[in-house]
């Protein structure tokens, strides 16, 4: 019960500075904003963060609470690739709709910097489980091909994610990011799909 408690207080305290970041912009965000709208304490902030500038990098962890509340909704007898697809259009609709383009530019160029942890490409991230998984399952229905390795599949998914958002962020949100990602993310992958 401890570990769930402790993944709830890093989860509230990551979710309110996001939210915050958005309205209000990360320069006029303080911690002690974060730790009211979050309903914790000062002290859980500073055992999970050396600061502000440590959240840059939790947002991989709001991606995967987006994840994590996306994979009831995920119906079995969807195509695997569907599912893929679907999982894109929520993540980036997200993006579009309470992630500030300038935080996410932060966030990758920090990803880019950093001598340290990296994690945008920790696999051991529920995004990249969730990948595995139906990827893994499509390859066994016969929805996707299986000449390519699951993580082969998963890593030109994760790649063309990363892709898009970069070329939205040096773009400066002039398109959506969801919308875009809608049309190009098909044409991009669906080689990937059995009779494609």
């Amino acid at each position: 019960m401890a570990k769930k408690n402790t993944r709830n207080t890093r989860s509230r305290i990551v979710s309110a500075a996001w939210k915050l970041f958005y309205e209000q912009g990360y320069d006029d965000t303080t911690v002690e904003e974060i730790v009211e709208e979050s309903g914790t304490s000062k002290g859980s902030f500073y055992h999970y963060f050396s600061g502000k500038d440590a959240l840059l990098s939790s947002l991989s962890d709001l991606f995967d609470d987006k994840y994590q509340e996306l994979i009831p909704t995920l119906e079995e007898d969807m195509d695997s690739f569907d599912k893929l697809m679907y999982l894109n259009q929520e993540l980036f609709l997200m993006i579009d709709n309470s992630v500030s383009l300038d935080l996410v530019a932060r966030m990758y160029s920090s990803q880019l910097v950093t001598a340290g942890e990296k994690h945008l490409m920790d696999h051991n991230r529920l995004y990249y489980k969730l990948l595995r998984q139906i990827v893994s399952e499509g390859q066994k229905k016969g929805e996707l091909r299986d000449d390519a390795t699951v993580n082969e599949i998963v890593k030109a998914y994760a790649l063309c994610e990363r892709a898009l958002i970069y070329d939205w962020c040096i773009s400066n949100g002039d398109y959506s990011l969801s919308q875009y990602a809608k049309t190009m993310m098909p044409i991009f992958l669906g080689n990937f799909r059995k009779n494609a």
